[in-house]
C-alpha cells in the first residue's frame, strides 16, 4: 500500500511504477525514472529474456495488487480489532437511524400542522383572522422547506438494488440525513485505514524485536559454542568441572530452547575442593540459575560480607591472588534496557550489574600503572628526548587493558577511594578518590621511590550514538620525574564501544595525544588510527614524532596500542624534519628499541573479565585500608562472588543512601548561605556535611556542600586549570588506623 511504500528502505525500485527497458542482446535496465537505477547484464539474450518476462509479469501483479490495496478496505486486521470496528459501526448506524426516525416524525407532522392551516383558511373567519392564519401558514411552509434544505434527504446506496460493499453492518435503508450518511461512509472507510497503518506498525514493531531477540540469542550460542571448543583443556571436556580447574563449570549442552532456567554441572570430587580450601563462593557459578540472574547464595549465604572479607584478607596476606570467581554465564538483552534510554544523558541511567565487571573506576585509573617500569626507566634517562619516548610508551600502554575489557566498571560513590600500596614489591603507592558525582570525576595520586610522580583528575563524558558508545575522558594527565624536574602533562584520546545493540562488542582508540616535556620544550606526537574495515593497515596502530623545541624529529614511534611499541632514531642530517627522515629510519632496523611490550593474560583470563594479572589482585581483600575504600564496597564484592541477584539489590540500596546523604548536604549548604550575615556578626559556623574537609569560609560566601576529603582544588601553576591536587595526610592516617574523618557511604 502507499503507505507501506513510505517506510520502503532505500536502494528500493517500486515495481509497480518501475521502467524496463531493453538495452542490447544481453543487457537491460530497471528504474524509477528518478535517483534509482539497476544496470543489469544477462549471460545469453535468452536468459536477458527470460528476467524481462518475469519482471513484466512480477509489474503487472504489483500494479494490480497496489489497486486493490487502494480500493479495499478488507485489509487483514486481528479479529478483536474487527469486532470493536464493528461494534463502533452498529452504534453508529443506530445513531442514523434514530435520525432518520426523526426526520420522517418533522416531515410527518410538518404536513399535518400545513393541513390543519389550510383548513382554517377555508372556514368563514373574520378578515383579521384570516390574514393570521395565512400568514402561519406561509410560515410553517418556509420552517419545513427550511427544514428539509438542511437535512437534505436523499436515499442511501444500498436501498435501491442492493446493499454496497461497504455498507455498516446494520442496513440502512429508506431515507436518511445526507450529512450523517457521508459521515458513517467516512468512519467507515478512514478507520479500517487507519486501523491497517495501526496494524502495520505493530508488526514492524515485533518483527524487529523478535530479529533482535534471535540475533541476541545465536550470538550467545555461537558464543558459548566457541568458548566450548577452544577454552577448555584437553581432557575435562567430560569431566564436569577438573581438579586442574575447579574454577571453570563445565561446559555442557547449552540450549537456547530452555527459556527459564540453563543448568550448569556441579564438580564431581569435591573432597578435592575441600583439601584445596575451595571458596565456596567460586562453585557459585555452578549451580543452577535463572537466564535472568536469579538469586544466587550457594553455601555462602548465611556467612556475612565481613566474615567473608576478614576471611579472604586472611588467604591473601602470603600471596596475590592470581584467580577470581568465574563471570556467571547469565543472558541478558542489552536492548530491553537500551531502548528505554534513548535521549537520556548515560552517566544517569541506572545499569545493573550484569553488564559491570567486579571493578570500580578508581580501581580502573589505577590500572594506568600495571608498566610502572617504563616509568622508572625513564627516570633514569639522561636525556630529555629518550625520557620522552618512554613516557609516551606508558601512555600508549594504559590503554592495553581495554582490548578485550567491554563490561563498564562500577561508578564509584562520591567520597569512595583506592589505594594500591606496592612500595616494598615496585616501589610505588597510588591512591584515587571521586572528588564528584555530577559530572563524575576522580583524582589519582601516585608516587614512587625511583624518582617520579603521577597525577591526573578524569572527568568521564559519554554519548550514546546508536550503534555504538564514546567515551571522552576529559582532564590532565601530569609526570614530573625529581632529579631532572621534567614536568610532562598530556590528555586521554577517545574510547569507542561499537555493536552496543547487535553484534559482539569492540573497543577502538581513536585520537591524537601531544605531550610537552613544560620544562625543555620537548615534545611527542601520538596519533591513535581509528580502525577502518578498508584500510590495509595494521589494526590499533599508533605512530608519533618526538621533537626538540626548534620541531626537528629526532625519534619516531610506531607500534600498536594492544602490542606493543617500537622507537627510532633518527640519524642526524639535511631534511630531517620531512617525509625523508622518516623514511630513513624506518629503513634503519637496527636502530630499533623495542619500549614497551604487552605481558600476555592469566590463563583462563576470558573466564575472569579478560583481567590482567593486576587487574585480577586489585579488589582482593586487604587488611588496614580505609573504610571508604573500594574493596569495602558491598555490591561489588557480591557481584565478583557470583550473586548478581543481591549484588543489584545492594547497588540500588547504596545509591540511594548517597541520594540522601546529597539531600542533607543541600540543605545544610542552603541553611549555611541563609545565615552568612549571622556569621559575620560573630554567630557559630554552621555545621559541616559528614566526610567535608575543616575549610575557613569567608564571610557571606555560599557554603561548599563537598569538599573532597584526601584532594583539594587548586590552580595548577603549569597548566593554568582547576583540579584537585593531593593535599596528604593519607597514608598517615593509615599507620596510625585513624580513620575518624572518613564518610559512611557503604
Amino acid at each position: 500500500s502507499k503507505a507501506e511504500m513510505r517506510h520502503t528502505c532505500r536502494g528500493t525500485i517500486n515495481l509497480a511504477t518501475a521502467n524496463i527497458t531493453v538495452e542490447d542482446s544481453c543487457n537491460f535496465v530497471i528504474s524509477n525514472g528518478g535517483a534509482q537505477t539497476y544496470h543489469l547484464k544477462a549471460s545469453s539474450e535468452v536468459e536477458r529474456q527470460r528476467w524481462v518476462t518475469a519482471l513484466e509479469l512480477a509489474k503487472a501483479k504489483a500494479v494490480k495488487m497496489l489497486e486493490e490495496s487502494d480500493d479495499s478496505g478488507d485489509e487483514s486486521v486481528s479479529q478483536t480489532d474487527k469486532t470493536e470496528l464493528q461494534s463502533t459501526l452498529r452504534t453508529l448506524s443506530s445513531k442514523v437511524e434514530d435520525l432518520s426516525t426523526c426526520n420522517d416524525l418533522i416531515a410527518k407532522h410538518g404536513t399535518a400542522l400545513q393541513r390543519s392551516l389550510s383548513e382554517l383558511e377555508t372556514l368563514r373567519l373574520p378578515a383579521e383572522s384570516t390574514e393570521k392564519i395565512k400568514q402561519v401558514n406561509e410560515r410553517a411552509t418556509l420552517f419545513r422547506i427550511t427544514s428539509n434544505a438542511m437535512i437534505n434527504v436523499s436515499p442511501l446506496p444500498g436501498a435501491r438494488g442492493g446493499r454496497p460493499r461497504s455498507s455498516p453492518p446494520t442496513a440502512l435503508t429508506g431515507r436518511c440525513p445526507q450529512a450523517c450518511r457521508d459521515f458513517l461512509m467516512l468512519a467507515q472507510t478512514h478507520s479500517k485505514k487507519w486501523q491497517k497503518s495501526l496494524q502495520h506498525e505493530r508488526d514492524q514493531r515485533i518483527r524487529l524485536e523478535e530479529t533482535l531477540e534471535q540475533l541476541a540469542k545465536q550470538h550467545n550460542h555461537l558464543e558459548r559454542a566457541f568458548r566450548g571448543a577452544t577454552v577448555l583443556p584437553a581432557g575435562t571436556a567430560g569431566s564436569g568441572g577438573s581438579a586442574k580447574d575447579p574454577c571453570c563449570p563445565a561446559k555442557g549442552d547449552l540450549s537456547d530452547e530452555d527459556e527459564e532456567n540453563e543448568f550448569f554441572d556441579a564438580p564431581e570430587n569435591i573432597a578435592a575442593l575441600e583439601t584445596m580450601g575451595h571458596n565456596p563462593a567460586l562453585t557459585l557459578p555452578l549451580l543452577p540459575s535463572r537466564r535472568t540472574g536469579s538469586n544466587i547464595s550457594g553455601t555462602s549465604s548465611d556467612i556475612s560480607l565481613e566474615e567473608q572479607y576478614k576471611h579472604q584478607v586472611e588467604d591473601t596476606k602470603k600471596e596475590k591472588r592470581t584467580r577470581i570467581p568465574y563471570k556467571p554465564n547469565y543472558s541478558l538483552n542489552l536492548w530491553s534496557i537500551m531502548k528505554n534510554c534513548i535521549g537520556k544523558e548515560l552517566s544517569k541511567i541506572p545499569m545493573p550489574v550484569n553488564f559491570n565487571e567486579p571493578l570500580s573506576m578508581l580501581q580502573r585509573l589505577t590500572e594506568d600503572l600495571e608498566y610502572h617500569e617504563l616509568l622508572d626507566r625513564a627516570a633514569k634517562c639522561e636525556s630529555s628526548l629518550e625520557q620522552l619516548c618512554y613516557v609516551a610508551a606508558f601512555t600508549v600502554s594504559s590503554y592495553s587493558t581495554t582490548v578485550f575489557r567491554t563490561s563498564k566498571p562500577f561508578n564509584p560513590l562520591l567520597g569512595e577511594t583506592y589505594e594500591l600500596d606496592r612500595l616494598e614489591e615496585s616501589g610505588y603507592r597510588s591512591l584515587c578518590e571521586q572528588v564528584s558525582h555530577h559530572p563524575p570525576a576522580a583524582a589519582h595520586h601516585a608516587d614512587s621511590k625511583h624518582g617520579w610522580t603521577l597525577r591526573q583528575e578524569i572527568k568521564i563524558t559519554s554519548k550514546f550514538r546508536g550503534k555504538y558508545l564514546s567515551i571522552m575522558p576529559l582532564g590532565t594527565i601530569h609526570c614530573v620525574f625529581h632529579a631532572s624536574g621534567n614536568h610532562y602533562t598530556w590528555k586521554k584520546v577517545t574510547t569507542t564501544v561499537h555493536n552496543i545493540i547487535v553484534g559482539k562488542l569492540w573497543i577502538d582508540q581513536s585520537g591524537e595525544i601531544e605531550i610537552v616535556n613544560h620544562k625543555t620544550g620537548d615534545k611527542c606526537n601520538l596519533k591513535f588510527v581509528p580502525y577502518s574495515y578498508f584500510s590495509r593497515d595494521v589494526a590499533r596502530k599508533v605512530t608519533g614524532e618526538v621533537t626538540d623545541p626548534t620541531g626537528k624529529v629526532h625519534f619516531l614511534l610506531l607500534g600498536t596500542w594492544d602490542e606493543k611499541m617500537d622507537c627510532y632514531k633518527v640519524a642526524s642530517g639535511s631534511g630531517d624534519n620531512g617525509a625523508e627522515a622518516r623514511q630513513r629510519a624506518h629503513e634503519a632496523e637496527d636502530s630499533r628499541v623495542l619500549l614497551w611490550k604487552r605481558n600476555p593474560l592469566p590463563k583462563y583470563a576470558e573466564n575472569m573479565y579478560y583481567f590482567s594479572e593486576l587487574a585480577l589482585t586489585l579488589n582482593a581483600p586487604e587488611s588496614g585500608t580505609a573504610p571508604t575504600d573500594s574493596r569495602r564496597r558491598p555490591d561489588q564484592r557480591l557481584m565478583e562472588n557470583g550473586r548478581w541477584d543481591e549484588a543489584n539489590a545492594e547497588k540500588q540500596r547504596l545509591e540511594e543512601k548517597q541520594r540522601l546523604s546529597r539531600k542533607r548536604r543541600e540543605a545544610e549548604a542552603a541553611r549555611a548561605t541563609e545565615d552568612g550575615k549571622e556569621r559575620a556578626g560573630g554567630a557559630p559556623e554552621p555545621p559541616r556535611p559528614h566526610g567535608a574537609h575543616p575549610v575557613s569560609v569567608p564571610p557571606g560566601t555560599p557554603y561548599d556542600p563537598y569538599k573532597p576529603l584526601w584532594f583539594e582544588r587548586k590552580k595548577d601553576p603549569v597548566t593554568q586549570e582547576l583540579a584537585h591536587v593531593y593535599r596528604g595526610g593519607y597514608w598517615e592516617s593509615k599507620e596510625k588506623q585513624d580513620w575518624t574523618q572518613c564518610p559512611d557511604i557503604f
